[in-house]
């Protein structure tokens, strides 16, 4: 595999770098801890939203810092947690009198470190809650975590909190609409190909010409099962089924759809994919009030896509329609 790297060992930091210096007005970068952060933050009477996993899932986390996004983020290294340390730095740089919330993806290594940051910045006196975030209904357990993974589905979460919090919502108030943002939104994923983080240099795992992986996760975990290559309207039926079905969402709903890109698939194979959903939703009596169609949570180079499905009610599609700017916006 062919990529744009110097030394691996500095992969990040370069990348980071290069996000700072293409937004020198918006977002303030701090080295040592790998910590993006808005430029204008914190702001003592207001909540700071905060977020960090690993690298290599990009634009999340933090391509998504900007006015009514994210007020910092603090990746670690390609698919791994940011160490503790960098968590409790991003905490302590964000800490307003309004408090902090820290909004993690229900991975083993992003809990730890992040529950073990949280419990330092309180002893410190800073007011400082988390809310974990598992909306893939691909699988249970997997490698990575114990419980369902947090996954694209996260995009809402961060979006409906960004928009509160710039609007005076209190600490308290915000972990309400991370549970009930949560607690509607669904996503599954399949992969085509496998992807290779720049240190190892090779593939992490193998996936034949003619297979694909039902419910992989975006670390290249394993899914609900290997399967030979479909069409892509078999494709987005089963994994429609899987999501639509989970809540279940109903005929009568209003939805926010996204199809989301894993890194590899071309803009215009997601627009065959989005099709599909949105058939299947006017089938199925759903109404599809906003859609997002791109990559939102990749796994560098891995050819595949996610379908997400968020069930709407009048505050979530006014806080989804709400002004937000962030590093990767476009013309």
């Amino acid at each position: 595999m062919k990529k744009f790297v110097n030394d691996p060992a500095n992969f990040v930091p370069e990348m980071l770098e290069g996000v700072a210096l293409a937004n020198p007005d918006m977002l303030g970068y701090i080295p040592k801890f790998n910590i993006i952060h808005r430029s204008d933050r914190p702001v003592n009477n207001k909540v700071s939203v905060i977020q960090g996993s690993g690298s290599g899932h990009e634009p999340a986390h933090i391509m998504a810092v900007g006015p009514g996004m994210l007020d910092a983020a603090v990746p670690g290294n390609v698919f791994a947690a940011p160490p503790m340390d960098y968590c409790l730095e991003c905490i302590r740089a964000m800490k307003s009198d309004a408090g902090v919330l820290v909004l993690i993806n229900n991975y083993q290594g992003d809990r730890m470190n992040w529950d073990m940051a949280c419990e330092m910045a309180e002893a410190e006196g800073i007011n400082v809650k988390s809310f974990v975030i598992d909306d893939d209904v691909a699988v249970q357990d997997s490698s990575y975590t114990t419980g369902r993974r947090g996954v694209a589905g996260n995009f809402f979460v961060i979006k409906a909190c960004g928009a509160a919090a710039e609007r005076g919502a209190s600490l308290d108030e915000l972990l309400t609409l991370c549970d009930k943002v949560n607690s509607q939104v669904r996503s599954m994923g399949v992969a085509l190909t496998s992807c290779t983080p720049p240190a190892k240099g090779s593939p992490i795992f193998d996936l034949g010409n003619d297979e694909m992986e039902v419910g992989v996760g975006i670390h290249g975990e394993p899914g609900r099962r290997r399967d030979k290559l479909k069409p892509s309207d078999a494709i987005m039926d089963e994994i429609f089924d899987a999501v639509a079905g989970d809540i279940p969402f109903k005929s009568g709903d209003k939805v926010a759809l996204m199809i989301n890109g894993l890194g590899g698939t071309p803009p215009s194979e997601l627009y065959v994919l989005y099709r599909r959903a949105a058939q299947r939703c006017k089938d199925a009596g759903i109404s599809v009030v906003r859609n997002y169609v791109g990559n939102y949570c990749t796994s560098l180079e891995m050819a595949g896509a996610s379908l997400t499905m968020l069930r709407l009610d009048d505050q979530l599609e006014d806080l989804l329609a709400a002004p937000a700017e962030i590093a990767t916006r476009v013309f």
